[in-house]
């Protein structure tokens, strides 16, 4: 398989996170956004959305990360990253569309340098961020405080694809200098990730592409 991602794109570090926790491997393809290499014919003959992750596996190309996980998942069962009972399944795809489809579009790079082109400067920018990063965590800490099950992950002791969401969304926010300190249910879990091999290896510091 080949990874075609960006190594601070939230997207594509939810997936690397998700080939490492079931053990496979893919050939990294830096795409550099700022170098809008995202957009060159080349990769949109590719992904014809012109955005990242894209993952190769044969002749297959796969695109948007939920579906990928979802893929992996289906393919590559164990280790699991949903849990069996269709209930907490529920739980855990709410989670993670609550992170992708609510809050990392409204900050990721395609905004923000929408927002440069509407002549908002870089205090805008960064107070636009944080105002939907702060609405976003507040209620992933009240669904974590009303919903969840307490444990060291977003379900119980058993980390999966809401984790996997949730780490690179911190991370960014947190390159973003916002405030995290009002969600602990938040950022425990988070702590909790970070010491497992496959969300610590796959960090973006350690991309060839972060040089």
């Amino acid at each position: 398989m080949e990874l075609y991602g960006f190594f601070r794109s939230s997207a594509s570090y939810r997936v690397r996170i998700a080939l490492a926790f079931k053990g496979l491997s893919a050939t990294p393809r830096a795409v550099s956004l700022p170098k809008m290499e995202h957009k060159a014919d080349a990769f949109v003959r590719l992904n014809p959305q012109g955005l990242v992750p894209a993952l190769v596996d044969g002749a297959l190309v796969l695109t948007q990360s939920l579906a990928i996980m979802e893929y992996l998942e289906e393919t590559q069962p164990e280790p699991a990253l949903l849990p069996k009972d269709p209930i907490e399944r529920a739980y855990v795809r709410a989670f993670s569309q609550a992170i992708c489809c609510d809050i990392h579009p409204l900050n990721n790079v395609r905004v923000l340098k929408h927002l440069d082109r509407l002549g908002h400067d870089e205090a805008a920018r960064n107070a636009w961020y944080a105002h939907w990063i702060a609405e976003g965590f507040r209620s992933l800490e009240a669904t974590l405080a009303t919903r969840g099950l307490g444990g060291r992950f977003v379900l119980g002791d058993t980390p999966g694809m809401a984790d996997i969401c949730l780490v690179p969304q911190v991370f960014n926010a947190q390159r973003f200098n916002c405030d995290v300190t009002p969600y602990p249910l938040v950022m425990g879990i988070y702590e909790n990730c970070m010491a497992l091999d496959c969300f610590e290896a796959t960090h973006p510091k350690y991309l060839s592409d972060a040089a």
